[in-house]
């Protein structure tokens, strides 16, 4: 089954750009217009994240989304048959920033939240970094889709490890140089193992996993903002924030890392997942008191 469905996807994906864009146009229409697709979900995070804007303006903010959502889906298809050359016109990036560690021999945890396009951040530090580049997923139920993700995802070099076999399969690469793509909006599974912290001034919890990974490697944490210049080009961007991550008091990295990710919303709201709830636990001070950072 999976030849035929890549070979199907492969065909598609050497259509011109301009013909799956009038896909996603199409598909625009019928998804936020007649399917609703979880329109109040992605409303309701807008009224958290932006009280002060009108109805109007959250309005226009989740028709970009839904644009920016459906063309993340067919920008991965196109992505199946690019090779790196063509790739390589459709970025502008200031990676020498994140490749200036390697000659030092350190480690470094490439931190981001849920931007568009996050297939083309992968391939980028993947395919234009001396790093051996680690990338956690989330596996799809169906292993036939499954496989054809691995396959584009791993494309450029990307050594892909599963969040259900991270802690089995990761160790391997702590005793050698490596880079690892987190991402700091993340919500733990069970809120009891995060740190607690305002995101867009009401609690929610964070993963430890970005911060307490650069402490137990020493590895330097690289924060990366990427965002679309025009259709089917992005703009992809490191920022140092330590080469010294044990120097930091507990939280304090992950508090830096959630700014981080507001900052780049509030520059590009409608580039970020607004429709996984990110509220979605409760905080209550009896449980989670001793969680806030």
């Amino acid at each position: 089954m999976y030849p035929i469905v890549y070979g199907f996807f492969y065909l598609l994906s050497l259509l011109p750009w301009r013909v799956l864009y009038f896909f996603s146009d199409c598909i625009y229409v019928l998804l936020y217009y007649v399917i609703g697709y979880r329109k109040d979900v992605v409303m309701n995070n807008l009224s958290i994240a932006f009280p002060e804007k009108t109805e109007n303006e959250k309005i226009r903010i989740a028709k970009d989304f839904y644009h920016q959502f459906l063309d993340t889906f067919i920008e991965t298809i196109k992505l199946l048959s690019i090779n790196k050359k063509q790739f390589a016109r459709r970025i502008t990036t200031n990676i020498d920033t994140l490749n200036s560690l390697y000659p030092t021999g350190q480690s470094a945890v490439l931190v981001s939240g849920h931007f568009f396009n996050w297939e083309f951040a992968n391939l980028t530090m993947s395919g234009f970094s001396p790093y051996d580049f680690v990338g956690v997923y989330m596996s799809v139920s169906n292993k036939v889709f499954d496989k054809l993700m691995c396959k584009l995802r791993s494309k450029f070099g990307t050594n892909l490890i599963s969040v259900n076999d991270f802690r089995k399969e990761y160790p391997a690469y702590k005793e050698k140089q490596h880079a690892i793509g987190l991402v700091a909006d993340q919500n733990p599974t069970n809120p009891s193992n995060g740190f607690w912290y305002p995101f867009f001034g009401k609690m929610a919890p964070f993963a430890k996993g970005p911060e307490r990974t650069s402490k137990s490697l020493d590895a330097a944490i690289v924060m990366v903002n990427f965002y679309r210049k025009k259709r089917g080009y992005y703009n992809i961007e490191c920022e140092i924030l330590t080469t010294k991550p044990k120097d930091f008091a507990e939280g304090e990295i992950t508090k830096r890392l959630v700014h981080f990710v507001e900052d780049c919303i509030r520059q590009n709201p409608s580039n970020y997942l607004w429709s996984h709830r990110r509220w979605k636990h409760q905080f209550d001070e009896e449980r989670f008191g001793h969680l806030v950072i």
